[in-house]
C-alpha cells in the first residue's frame, strides 16, 4: 500500500524525465522492451510490498496475541496478590488470637495462684492469731502458777 503511493508519486517524475529525453531520442523497440521489463519489475516489487504488508498484519495479530497473554498473566498475578493478602490477614488474625490466648493464660495463672494461695494465707493468719492467744493465756497462767512459768522459761517463751 505504501509502495503504491510511492510509485504513484514517482511515475510522473519518471514520465517527465522520459518525455524530456524522448524529444532528443526517438522511441525504439528496445525502449519498449525495457519499459515492459521495468513494469514487470515494478509488479514484482508491488507483490513483494504486499507480502511485507501481510507480514506486518500477521505481526500485528501476533502482538495482539502477546498483549492478550500479558493481560492473562496480569490477571493471574492480581489473583496471586489477592491470595497473599488473604493469607496475610489470616496469619495476622492467627497471631492476634495466639497472643490473646497467651495473655489470657498468664492472667488465668495469676488469678488461679492468687485464689489458690488465699486459703493458705488465711489459714496461716488464723494459726498465728491462735498461737498468740495461747501464748497470752499461758503467760497469764504463768503469773499465778510457778510450774507453768518454769515450763515457759524452759521452752523459751518468757
Amino acid at each position: 500500500m505504501r509502495y503504491k503511493s510511492r510509485m504513484i508519486a514517482f511515475l510522473p517524475v519518471l514520465l517527465l524525465a522520459h518525455s524530456a529525453f524522448a524529444k532528443d531520442i526517438s522511441y525504439t523497440l528496445e525502449d519498449r522492451d525495457r519499459l515492459i521489463r521495468l513494469e514487470a519489475k515494478f509488479e514484482q516489487i508491488d507483490k513483494r510490498f504486499e507480502q511485507i504488508d501481510k507480514r506486518f498484519e500477521q505481526g500485528d495479530k501476533r502482538f495482539e496475541q502477546i498483549d492478550k497473554r500479558f493481560e492473562q498473566i496480569d490477571k493471574r498475578l492480581e489473583q496471586i496478590d489477592k491470595r497473599f493478602d488473604r493469607l496475610e490477614d489470616v496469619m495476622m488474625g492467627g497471631f492476634g488470637l495466639l497472643f490473646t490466648a497467651m495473655i489470657g493464660m498468664v492472667g488465668f495463672v495469676l488469678w488461679d495462684r492468687r485464689t489458690a494461695l488465699a486459703p493458705a494465707i488465711r489459714e496461716s493468719r488464723e494459726l498465728r492469731e491462735r498461737e498468740e492467744r495461747l501464748e497470752r493465756i499461758l503467760k497469764e497462767i504463768a503469773l499465778k502458777d510457778p510450774n507453768v512459768a518454769e515450763a515457759l522459761r524452759h521452752g523459751g517463751l518468757v
